[in-house]
């Protein structure tokens, strides 16, 4: 394999968080430096991902992009996925899917009032190489992790990639209205858990359950971040749960430990967040997360190759997030 980066799993995760340096300043493998604050488009992203100077989380770049999960799929399963992404449209937001099957540089979108130019409008990308870093899986097992591209592995007359809604493309109307994510402000990435909230079954897909990603928020701030992520609908919209009953209702089986993602921690970057159970001041709000359909894959036991983004690592696309809120 030409790309022999990978990181080290941690048994109870798919992603133990794959940060390799402090965010702000990232060093590939020939010693080059790039700082995230200078990527101001989605363009940028791209282009500093497919060329290895971008290798951490993408929460906070290019603030005002549209930012988008991957998965690509052996071409058979296609149609069953389109139908769990209409039948879960919550966790599983369709935004937009290879133009036909093998190809990697160009998309259709699948948003209505939405055109693939829009989301591409510079016309450029690589879905192999476009996004910091990547999961391999074969026959449902986990190969690779936090590879830097997806190229050996892509098979050009069969694959088909999906791009699904994420919710850091609210982030950043949250911090404009001086809500900002808890991770962004620590420069980490927000904290992933599997549910035991039930998929609606489609095709071969059967079995799985919502991902959530969690953003910590005092009880008296949950209705403003309510109103201001319900108009995202297209890359999960408002919370579907909050406060520390949540936590046993989803069945998450420790705040402190996230399946990916960092761990969470209280406002002063040192506690983990179990110290403040109880509080007001501090209560978990839960959001659908664009790993679930990656879950749902290997809950359906798929044969073959499958890609994704890894967790916390996304594609930056050309339009804005406010462009997905005029056509939610």
């Amino acid at each position: 394999m030409k790309n022999a980066t990978t990181v080290v799993v941690a048994e109870r995760s798919l992603d133990p968080s794959l940060h390799v340096l402090a965010k702000g300043e990232d060093e590939d493998e020939k010693g080059s430096i790039i700082t995230p604050t200078l990527l101001s488009s989605g363009l940028q992203v791209r282009e500093a991902s497919r060329a290895k100077t971008l290798i951490t989380p993408t929460p906070g770049l290019a603030p005002g992009y549209l930012q988008a999960n991957l998965i690509v799929l052996p071409s058979r399963y296609a149609a069953d996925f389109r139908l769990l992404c209409a039948r879960n449209p919550v966790p599983c937001p369709l935004i937009a899917e290879s133009e036909a099957p093998g190809l990697y540089s160009s998309i259709k979108s699948c948003v209505a009032g939405l055109a693939a130019a829009d989301l591409l409008s510079s016309g450029t990308v690589d879905l192999r190489h476009d996004i910091p870093r990547y999961m391999v899986y074969r026959d449902s097992e986990l190969v690779r992790a936090g590879v830097l591209d997806i190229e050996d592995e892509w098979d050009g007359g069969d694959h088909v990639a999906f791009l699904v809604g994420c919710s850091y493309s609210f982030e950043n109307a949250l911090s404009l209205a001086d809500l900002p994510p808890r991770h962004t402000v620590l420069g980490r990435n927000v904290p992933m858990y599997r549910t035991r909230l039930p998929l609606c079954p489609a095709g071969v897909f059967t079995g799985g359950t919502y991902v959530v990603s969690m953003r910590p928020y005092k009880r008296g701030d949950v209705e403003r971040v309510r109103d201001i992520t319900r108009g995202y609908s297209a890359t999960h919209g408002e919370p579907i749960a909050w406060g520390w009953d949540a936590v046993r209702s989803l069945g998450i089986r420790n705040i402190d430990s996230p399946e990916w993602g960092d761990a969470p921690v209280a406002a002063d970057g040192r506690r983990p967040m179990s110290e403040l159970q109880g509080s007001d001041e501090e209560v978990p709000v839960f959001w659908a997360c664009g790993v679930t359909p990656q879950e749902a894959a290997m809950r359906a036991n798929l044969k073959g190759t499958v890609m994704a983004h890894a967790p916390g690592h996304m594609l930056l696309l050309d339009c804005k997030d406010q462009d997905i809120v005029n056509m939610s």
